[in-house]
């Protein structure tokens, strides 16, 4: 008989705390390498954020259920942005419980596939558990929860980015209400809606709103950027609202404007903001205002150990392995590990906050994990003509290296005992750390959004960076490429 309460409290090399994405995917992960460690989450059930959000239900990040390659195979994640990595009947998911109506999931569609993949991975959870507080013991850390006390070496936190977080400059915001707080979209049937920020939320508010509201603003200090599709925080899928407004039509306005008040005025509420793409004072009275102006993580008394936080203090700083840059030995997994920033070549962020990408980040910080407990990596053997096309192959259809651009990169290293597969690994890790001689292929992209290979190349300690051309079809396999791959690294090989 399955056991219901795994994991009593005691003593585990890793605790993970969260039953979401994040923490499921660490689990399969940690599992994968034998590490002994216990789940623990509050909820009653797998799912995480997916059992609240998105609020109108309809997922941005798409999964083709029929692709060019089979389903359930390391290629096809290229194609499903939303499954969890797991192995045989584990694996690929979310094309299983999507109806097609879109080529995104819904948000029961997506948590029916969480609780399958929990249960088919078997990942364990210890649920009604609910994590209160946390201190420094030894070289490790106690985590105190409604159950007791857990003792690690390692703590991973995948406690999600779902907080409300409003900005401390908005005079007035006790008059609104935040995303979380989002009553149904009949309910704004007949009602003057103003929307305070252009990101994802905001628009996917409005975008439910459109069929209910009388009058819709949408109203953030910086305007609308699609000129750069792949680089835009927002999604075309959302993008209703806005073309109305620039086409013209009547009642629904996406204005430039910092917010100056929210403050009640006959009955309502007006919001006062100033013209930031051209001068001027602007008033706005509605009978709803939403503030969709982002989430922050539930950190509880993380600070008090002496874990930094970025973006506002809405996130924990972090190293390339997802570990707090000021207390080591605290992981993040989930959304929350857009904490760790990479490169940022060009500006270009990792794709962090969805699951598509933070799915690879568990697997990169179960290895560490893994190493720091003297774990040893399996790196296979390669000879020397295997080199280029296996990078080529990367090249063309690796999905960790597509979906985490700017950030994740297949390695092969080379020392006396000949070349070695090393990998995935953290880009800015392979550039900053050192070591010895190897190389680095990722896929990047430029200002313009023009997504092209490239090839880092470390030689006696010092990196030659190889920006190769791009393919129309991203087409990095060819004769061409090979040749271009071959004189790159014909020194590497040779020395």
């Amino acid at each position: 008989m399955e056991d219901l309460s795994p994991f009593p409290p005691g003593d585990y090399d890793v605790v993970v705390v969260g039953s979401g994405p994040g923490g499921l995917q660490t689990s399969q992960a940690l599992a994968r390498w034998g590490i002994r460690h216990a789940v623990i989450s509050k909820d009653d059930a797998p799912g995480g954020m997916f059992r609240r959000f998105p609020i109108y239900e309809r997922l941005i990040s798409w999964t083709k259920p029929d692709a060019p390659v089979e389903r359930g195979t390391r290629e096809y994640e290229w194609y499903d942005h939303n499954s969890l990595l797991g192995d045989g009947e584990a694996a690929a998911l979310v094309p299983e419980f999507m109806d097609r109506s879109y080529d995104v999931p819904s948000r029961p569609e997506m948590e029916a596939a969480l609780v399958a993949f929990a249960e088919r991975a078997g990942v364990r959870v210890r649920y009604r558990c609910e994590w209160t507080g946390t201190r420094r013991a030894g070289d490790g850390f106690v985590l105190e929860t409604s159950d007791g006390e857990f003792r690690c070496r390692f703590a991973v936190f995948a406690i999600g980015v779902t907080e409300r977080w409003v900005p401390p400059t908005i005079p007035g915001a006790e008059l609104a209400k935040h995303y979380v707080d989002t009553r149904p979209a009949g309910a704004y049937q007949g009602k003057r809606v103003v929307i305070i920020g252009k990101r994802n939320s905001g628009f996917e508010i409005a975008n439910a709103l459109l069929p209910w509201a009388q009058e819709l603003v949408i109203v953030s200090p910086r305007p609308v950027k699609i000129d750069v599709l792949p680089q835009s925080p927002l999604r075309l899928r959302y993008l209703q609202p806005y073309e109305e407004y620039v086409r013209g039509g009547a009642g629904n306005y996406v204005v430039d404007g910092a917010i100056a008040a929210i403050e009640r005025s006959n009955g309502a509420v007006r919001v006062v903001a100033d013209g930031t793409t051209w001068p001027g004072r602007l008033e706005f009275d509605a009978d709803d205002v939403i503030l969709a102006t982002g989430f922050t993580a539930p950190l509880q008394d993380l600070r008090d150990v002496g874990v930094a936080t970025t973006l506002n203090d809405r996130v924990p700083a972090l190293s390339p392995h997802f570990e707090s840059l000021s207390t080591p030995g605290i992981f993040f997994a989930g959304n929350i590990s857009m904490g760790s920033k990479g490169p940022r070549k060009h500006g270009v962020a990792p794709n962090s906050t969805s699951v598509n990408g933070f799915r690879y980040n568990a697997q990169v910080l179960a290895g560490h994990i893994a190493e720091r407990l003297g774990l040893e990596r399996e790196r296979p053997r390669l000879e020397r003509d295997q080199l280029v096309p296996l990078l080529l192959h990367e090249l063309s259809c690796a999905p960790e290296i597509w979906i985490q651009k700017n950030f994740l990169a297949r390695v092969v290293t080379r020392s006396d005992d000949g070349l070695r597969d090393g990998g995935i690994v953290p880009l800015e890790h392979f550039l900053d750390a050192g070591g010895e001689d190897a190389v680095a292929a990722t896929i990047e992209m430029d200002p313009h959004a023009v997504i092209y290979p490239a090839v880092y190349v470390r030689r006696g300690g010092r990196i030659e960076e190889h920006e190769l051309p791009p393919h129309p079809v991203h087409a990095f396999g060819g004769a061409g490429y090979q040749r271009e791959l071959d004189l790159r690294l014909k020194a590497f090989l040779r020395s």
